[in-house]
């Protein structure tokens, strides 16, 4: 993921919208991972990871 920087005004919305409208899905998703990881990081100080230990069996 490239790194972009913009200053732009807190009261025009607009803009911010309108960029991320202009981004390909892989993007976006991508952003939103980035962004879910550093929640995870910061709330709680650990990888996000799954609860419990799963099992996938072939039935």
């Amino acid at each position: 993921m490239q790194i972009r920087v913009k200053k732009v005004h807190l009261k025009d919305p607009k803009e911010d919208f309108q960029y991320w409208q202009s981004q390909p899905y892989e993007e976006r998703l991508e952003a939103l991972e980035t962004i879910r990881k550093e929640y995870h990081q910061w709330k709680y100080n650990a990888q996000p990871r799954l609860q419990r230990v799963y099992t996938i069996i072939k039935q």
